[in-house]
């Protein structure tokens, strides 16, 4: 009985998308990609890191707007995801399962997952797809 509880409490206590697997390509050496791929493992995620020098070509052939390249790219659950996205926006987008190509955080923002020790200030993470681009969050 004592098991059973035990379990119960580990699966309610676990995050809703644990385990998902995470694919990033990313420029070899860049450490914050490093810190953001260690970020995602502790949220819950199961990361394979790759590196991939060409990683903004594979970003374009994969529909991220070119103007929209993040510093690295990940694929989740049929989702691109560009760029240092927090665990929270990717976990909407795969709750919501909108019908998109995928989501970027374009650039290095200083505030991120994997350049800062904790989000701080918002964060505008765009989605893009057959539609065009348009916010899909601004936190």
């Amino acid at each position: 009985m004592k098991r059973l509880a035990l379990t119960t409490f580990l699966a309610l206590a676990t995050p809703a998308f644990a385990a998902e697997p995470v694919t990033i390509w990313r420029d070899p050496g860049c450490g914050c990609c490093d810190a953001y791929a260690e970020y995602l493992r502790n949220e819950g995620f199961e990361v394979t890191v790759i590196d991939d020098r060409n990683f903004d070509r594979r970003s374009v052939e994969m529909g991220v707007p070119e103007r929209g390249i993040g510093c690295h790219l990940a694929m989740i659950d049929g989702y691109v995801v560009s760029g240092l996205v927090p665990s929270e926006i990717i976990e909407r987008l795969l709750e919501e399962r909108p019908a998109i190509t995928g989501i970027t955080l374009p650039g290095m923002p200083g505030n991120a997952p994997g350049m800062a020790a904790a989000k701080t200030g918002t964060l505008r993470t765009y989605a893009f797809g057959p539609e065009g681009v348009a916010v899909f969050s601004d936190e």
